[in-house]
């Protein structure tokens, strides 16, 4: 951690909902003014799409069929970390882009399933958000998550997951259900390992639980819709959370444990932007000290 240079992480698997935290911090940033660098994990991949494909294919001849994105050796792990250590020491490092789609590739100009060349983060941001895979994990040799000065999970039910997943890789990469299924199956015991661990790292976990059936994922015709779902927000210290004041804001909110509230699917951003925003603001107040 860095009172000079902050580091927000947000972590949560492929499907998880990270993106729409994202796109929170970018609305509190624009409201108080604050100029933020961010990071995506899937810029450390070892391997672009093509490469991967191959990889898998030859971990599968190998007798392997559990080779994935989620794993160690897949993903550049060093070098996220030391972006972080960088970031906190001097306020930039190095990142880079995965290319996921053709409005991005058109953005970019890259091809679709390929990384953009290696860049510098610019130099005098207020903080850098990080949003991937790995932002809170502690394995032998890896330590991101100290280097983190708030740390977020995104973690639907496992099953709400998968159904967001398949939904999104069909409509958006053209993947068939089947192709997802394999993909998650493959991803699972890696899941186990490297993903979950993270969520007791975390200082706020945000967790949705849809209130419909979604005992098949494989064959739901639809996502879950907001208003058809509770958000578990977990805090691993409550302490300084104002519970009585989140309640009284969020309608139909109710405590379910002592560092735990429950809120509507609807009010997920209301309740981020009132948890996250003093979070934020502290972080910046800190930082001016440190400079000033």
């Amino acid at each position: 951690m860095s009172g000079k240079h902050p580091i927000i992480s947000v972590t949560g698997s492929s499907g998880s909902g990270t993106t729409s935290v994202r796109n929170t911090f970018e609305h509190i940033f624009r409201r108080e003014g604050i100029n933020a660098a961010f990071i995506e994990g899937d810029g450390f991949h070892r391997y672009d799409r093509e490469a991967m494909e191959k990889a898998i294919a030859e971990e599968e001849a190998k007798g392997n069929p559990e080779f994935s994105h989620f794993g160690e050796n897949t993903n550049l792990l060093e070098e996220l970390q030391d972006v972080f250590k960088s970031y906190g020491d001097m306020g930039t490092g190095r990142t880079r882009h995965y290319i996921h789609d053709q409005e991005e590739s058109v953005r970019h100009g890259a091809p679709v399933g390929t990384f953009t060349e290696w860049e510098e983060l610019p130099f005098g941001t207020d903080l850098l958000v990080y949003e991937g895979l790995h932002g809170a994990l502690v394995s032998n040799d890896i330590n991101i998550a100290k280097l983190a000065d708030i740390k977020i999970g995104v973690v639907p039910v496992l099953n709400l997951e998968w159904i967001q997943k398949i939904h999104r890789d069909k409509a958006n990469r053209g993947y068939s259900t089947d192709a997802v299924t394999d993909t998650i199956l493959r991803r699972l015991p890696d899941y186990v390992k490297y993903i979950c661990p993270q969520f007791t790292e975390t200082d706020i976990n945000f967790q949705r639980v849809p209130v419909v059936d979604t005992s098949n994922p494989f064959v739901a015709r639809w996502i879950p819709t907001p208003d058809e779902s509770m958000i578990v927000i977990r805090f691993k210290s409550p302490s300084g959370i104002d519970f009585s004041y989140l309640l009284s804001m969020i309608h139909d909110s109710f405590m379910s444990r002592a560092n735990s509230i429950v809120i509507p699917g609807s009010k997920q951003d209301l309740a981020m932007q009132l948890i996250l925003t003093p979070m934020i603001l502290k972080l910046i107040e800190r930082k001016r000290r440190t400079f000033f």
